[in-house]
């Protein structure tokens, strides 16, 4: 049996679905609009190497998974041996609207039969040093994360102790956290409380320290040759300063991959969801699809950026005065800025403050 199999399969082309888990991968294999074999091994990259070359000699391999947890290694692997390797995001896999049934083996049956139809989208995947270039920007946001919460968690031990009225309401910024650290020692606590403070502002103090480390090795990454003249180009953004950019650069990588300006626009995930059947259409909030840091930034820079540009801002109060609410107005006003920003990306072209149309199609 094994000898007609390969006697069948052998020089064609065999399409691969592959669902990852931490522990296991379900593999289902098709070729000739059939499923010729399926199996489950341990996730070791070993296994698959030696599954492929022992049960499917002089075939013609392209494997599909979905992008998760593990990120782009295993792609990176199975282009190296010489096969063909698609990572698709996990919302766009079609599948049967009468299927009730979720699980690994049948994910991976879906993504064969999908991987041998061609029905599916592509996940960029960006050059290794990239991806390393761009944790570092990632971590940044993570420790920023992480001081927030020791911050809020030094607010919330005030309060259950019923210390709240020594210090003022309201957001603190760094200069009160000092403050209040200083107050802490004055006040009659127990030993075992300042000790919660004291490592509580250790900790704080820390994160900060390393997050300044963190940005400093940002913009040794920013002077390299590779980074350098998009993070300048978008620099001269009003609104984007130093850090935004090179955040900005290290995700978005090579714009030009956009052929149009509204892929671009589905990339980071600023146009409206469509809800339209027969005679009704109807246009609902932005898709939110990508990378929710990257829109929060581009907002961030839209509300700057209409104070020194009269096109944003005019922008800004035609929606305004159609919808009524400012958050809509400004999510229009940063997607008008990212169409901006792939233009002079595109174009080497330094930002023309006041140009009506500078993004090409």
């Amino acid at each position: 049996m094994k000898k007609i199999r390969d006697f069948i399969l052998e020089g064609k082309e065999i399409y691969v679905g592959l669902e990852d888990s931490a522990k296991t991968w379900k593999v289902c294999v098709r070729s000739g609009r059939t499923v010729v074999h399926e199996t489950s091994m341990e996730a070791k990259y070993e296994n698959l190497h030696n599954y492929f070359r022992n049960k499917f000699p002089k075939c013609k391999i392209r494997v599909m998974y979905e992008a998760g947890f593990r990120g782009f290694e295993l792609h990176d692997r199975l282009v190296a041996d010489g096969w063909e390797c698609v990572v698709t995001p996990p919302h766009t896999l079609t599948e049967e609207k009468c299927n009730k049934k979720k699980n690994d083996r049948n994910d991976c049956r879906r993504m064969a039969k999908n991987n041998e139809n061609g029905d599916y989208n592509i996940c960029h995947v960006p050059p290794r040093q990239q991806r390393e270039d761009r944790q570092v920007s990632r971590l940044y946001g993570q420790m920023q994360k992480d001081i927030s919460r020791e911050c809020n968690r030094i607010r919330r031990t005030i309060e259950f102790h019923g210390l709240d009225r020594y210090f003022p309401c309201g957001e603190w910024n760094r200069t009160q956290y000092r403050e209040a650290e200083e107050r802490i020692k004055t006040l009659d606590i127990s030993d075992s409380l300042k000790f919660t403070f004291a490592t509580l502002f250790d900790t704080v103090r820390y994160l900060r320290k390393q997050r300044c480390l963190v940005l400093r090795h940002l913009r040794a990454i920013a002077k390299q040759d590779k980074y350098r003249k998009n993070v300048e180009l978008l620099r001269g953004v009003p609104g984007i300063a130093f850090l935004t950019a090179i955040r900005l650069v290290l995700e978005w990588g090579d714009v030009s991959r956009f052929k149009r300006k509204e892929e671009f626009s589905a990339f980071l995930g600023l146009i409206p969801s469509d809800y339209s059947t027969g005679e009704q259409d109807h246009k609902g909030h932005i898709t939110k699809q990508g990378n929710q840091q990257v829109r929060a930034w581009l907002i961030e820079s839209s509300w700057v950026a209409i104070r020194f540009d009269p096109v944003l801002l005019e922008k800004y109060r035609k929606v305004l005065s159609h919808c009524g609410s400012s958050k809509k107005a400004i999510v229009a006003v940063a997607r008008k800025l990212a169409m901006r920003l792939r233009s002079i990306l595109l174009s080497g072209e330094p930002y023309q403050i006041g140009l009506e149309e500078c993004q090409p199609a």
